[in-house]
């Protein structure tokens, strides 16, 4: 499948099935921002839900956390994004399109005559490059002209950073261990694009683990291991799954070593996480600019330090669009097409189909009793309308793993007809054994 094509299709999907719709369509949409349906809303919680269970829940050593959008101007300067979250940035003076000097489609030197817009191919058009800062900016106060500037948090990393002793004090967790955190944040992208990939809002899933100097590299190359086991546990296929290390080039001045987890997705491999260590420059930093001593003190070896951090940093939004892509595949059954997501069972969105056969003979009502009752333990949807068929190839597209009919033997035996989704396969399985029958299969995904 093409990799136009197959974005193409998984968009058009996405909006048809209530995954994922361009915010404000009615007013013409806003580039690069989406709104998530009915059900991108559940798969990206699940998403975040499988996060938070792996990172804080399972954990001993790692605290949860939920920082402000808003803060104090001075983090920004302390952590760098002031002075130097900036993209050069080059315009098409023909067709007014907008380039990072360094996109590899544009041909000659931007500013010069032989500069070639990608776009329209104008020659001379493109402007010299000039640094633009990527942060959104506002202003806090009732007059504008008065008011102080903030900024709308481009990661939400220095929120952990700058609680990092007020979470030390209050938990009284020790040196090592982490602090994790889901949260918007808001990037003012040049190019965006590749559907929610590239946004200019978005979630991340972000851990900071703080270690003694002299351990880093080693809970880096654990928590490397970690990482890239969680996307394999979500249903990834692990053969589209790779490491990418930052080479000199690359590596950020602070980092002492970094690598991205990989996917490749049909416009090519792209990062969906890195793992980064830090250093001690962010508490360094913090320390520096705020006045306030943010060094540990070790009781038991009597020393005191900064610790080193091993950064943990995943896009929600891009691993739910990694979940879809993985997903996405078309079979031919019965001489039509057969469009099926084939979500991993307890990142499916929706959870089981529940269906009459026909409505009459009692049909309709059981199956909403049944309906009602699943509704209590996990997310089902029910469906009496068209041929029982077409109602399949729906929950086939929405993802769901299970459907349930109620057919004419259903009142005689008080069973149902279950259909898994991958192997359309159908069994008997009594009513009141549907709730463990279905959450088994979901609980040992």
């Amino acid at each position: 499948m093409a990799e136009n094509t197959l974005m193409e299709k998984l968009v058009s999907l996405a909006k048809r099935r209530g995954f994922v719709f361009q915010s404000s369509e009615i007013y013409g949409g806003l580039g690069s921002v989406w709104d998530y349906g009915p059900l991108g809303v559940e798969l990206k919680k699940n998403v975040k839900d499988r996060w938070w269970r792996a990172m804080v829940h399972a954990r001993d050593d790692i605290e949860g956390l939920d920082a402000a959008i808003l803060m104090h101007p001075r983090v920004w300067e302390a952590s760098g994004h002031v002075a130097g979250f900036t993209d050069p940035l080059v315009d098409c003076k023909q067709c007014k399109n907008r380039f990072r000097a360094d996109d590899k489609r544009i041909k000659g030197t931007p500013g010069q005559p032989d500069a070639q817009c990608p776009v329209c191919g104008s020659k001379g058009t493109l402007t010299e490059p000039r640094l633009f800062n990527l942060m959104f900016k506002t202003f806090m106060g009732p007059v504008e002209e008065q008011a102080a500037v903030v900024y709308l948090r481009p990661e939400t990393a220095q929120g952990i950073y700058v609680n990092y002793q007020n979470v030390l004090n209050s938990s009284r967790q020790r040196v090592p261990f982490g602090i994790a955190q889901i949260g918007k944040a808001f990037r003012n992208e040049i190019t965006p694009g590749n559907f929610i990939f590239r946004t200019r809002e978005f979630e991340q899933m972000e851990m900071q683990f703080f270690v003694k100097p002299g351990t880093d590299m080693e809970w880096f190359e654990r928590w490397r291991e970690w990482r890239m086991e969680w996307h394999k546990s979500i249903g990834l296929t692990p053969t589209r799954l790779r490491w990418h290390a930052h080479g000199p080039g690359e590596l950020a001045h602070y980092a002492k070593a970094a690598y991205d987890i990989e996917y490749e997705f049909p416009f090519g491999w792209q990062e969906i996480e890195g793992v980064h260590n830090r250093t001690d420059f962010d508490l360094g930093r913090h320390q520096e600019y705020s006045g306030k001593k943010l060094e540990y003190f070790d009781q038991a070896a009597n020393e005191r330090y900064l610790p080193y951090i091993v950064e943990t940093s995943a896009g929600a939004d891009r691993v739910t669009l990694t979940l879809m892509a993985d997903a996405y595949r078309e079979e031919t059954v019965e001489g039509e097409t057969r469009v099926v997501l084939g979500f991993d069972p307890g990142i499916a969105p929706i959870k089981a189909g529940v269906f009459p056969l026909v409505k009459k003979d009692g049909m309709a009502e059981l199956a909403d009793r049944i309906y009602h009752d699943l509704k209590r333990h996990f997310p089902v949807f029910y469906d009496d309308s068209g041929a029982i068929g077409r109602r399949y190839r729906r929950m086939d597209e929405a993802g769901t793993p299970f459907c349930i009919t109620v057919d004419g033997d259903t009142q005689a035996g008080q069973t149902v007809t279950v259909r898994a989704r991958d192997t359309m396969t159908q069994e008997r399985v009594a009513i009141d054994q549907l709730a463990e029958y279905i959450g088994s299969r979901i609980r040992g995904s």
